[in-house]
């Protein structure tokens, strides 16, 4: 979380401080998928950890958390948070577009501010405020990271990871950059964001392929399979194999100086704090939050990486 949001709570609480806190708390909601992989973990983490920090500092705001396992588990949630009483905001990260962009419409027409995070919904008039990471930017910037080290030229593979606009955008942006090279993807398939189903694609490309120079798994889940397979098969002709996301296994690498992994960017789960800290300072601060926010996604070196190091978290 940047240190100007926790400026701006702090000189909330103080205006707060002084008046008699008689009116009903606001209600923020937060309801967040499970922690079915790493980055979903952190999501789950950075929330609870939002959610303790703001209910400590606004004694008239509750911030509730609830993670669901399934799209249709989450419609549920939406339907229990909002029985019985008035939602004030709503910070959701979809389980899927399509299956909660009815059930959120539904509760922001019971009038709550909605705040979309991630994954956004099939119709964008719904949010007030979106947050996410630059998508495209994780895969261009990976590129020319590539392009720079490998002087132009090499062969390349790439896993991707469920059918989702977030994969597409990381691809694009990836495709995009390396467009006018002598860079050159040998193959390109789904892992799912699944470090084994990543171990065992990347057993197949090093059957396949004698020659790959790089390998780049557009998450950091499948990048520890990628690695892990890549250890197993000795192989010596591989320079970089680089992820995505900001897992702090990898960062600890980047930290480390090591030579396969030497970069990284990030798409950091702490987003979701962010988010839930914002829509706060909307409805106590009157802070204008209203649109789209889009994180930056530079790269992280051995310069930086400690900023973006969090030993603490579950990613």
């Amino acid at each position: 979380m940047s240190g100007k949001w926790i400026a701006a709570l702090a000189v909330s609480t103080v205006l707060l401080a002084g008046q008699a806190l008689s009116a009903d708390k606001k209600v923020v909601a937060v309801s967040i998928p499970a922690a079915d992989h790493g980055w979903t973990a952190g999501i789950v983490y950075h929330a609870q950890a939002a959610a303790k920090e703001v209910n400590a500092a606004f004694p008239n705001v509750e911030v509730v958390v609830k993670t669901s396992p399934s799209a249709t588990a989450q419609v549920s949630a939406l339907e229990d948070l909002s029985a019985g009483r008035k939602l004030d905001a709503l910070v959701i990260l979809p389980y899927t577009s399509e299956e909660l962009t009815t059930p959120v419409k539904a509760v922001k027409d019971a009038g709550t501010f909605i705040t979309v995070v991630d994954r956004g919904l099939n119709d964008q008039s719904i949010q007030d405020l979106y947050l996410a990471g630059d998508n495209i930017a994780v895969g261009r910037n990976t590129a020319k990271f590539m392009i720079d080290k490998l002087g132009g030229q090499g062969n390349l593979v790439v896993l991707r990871g469920i059918p989702t606009v977030i994969d597409d955008e990381r691809i694009q942006g990836f495709q995009d950059a390396i467009k006018g090279t002598d860079l050159k993807v040998l193959d390109i398939q789904y892992a799912n964001w699944n470090s084994d189903d990543a171990f065992k694609l990347m057993q197949d490309y090093l059957a396949k392929y004698p020659q790959i120079d790089a390998v780049w798994a557009n998450d950091d889940d499948m990048l520890l399979g990628v690695l892990e397979a890549v250890k197993e098969s000795g192989r010596k002709d591989i320079k970089l194999a680089l992820g995505g996301n900001g897992m702090k296994d990898i960062v600890k690498k980047v930290i480390d100086g090591d030579q396969m992994t030497p970069v990284e960017t990030p798409y950091p789960p702490a987003m979701i704090k962010t988010a839930i800290y914002m829509t706060v300072a909307n409805i106590v601060g009157q802070a204008p939050v209203r649109g789209t926010v889009k994180l930056d996604a530079p790269l992280i070196t051995q310069e930086n990486a400690k900023e973006y190091y969090f030993p603490d978290s579950p990613f």
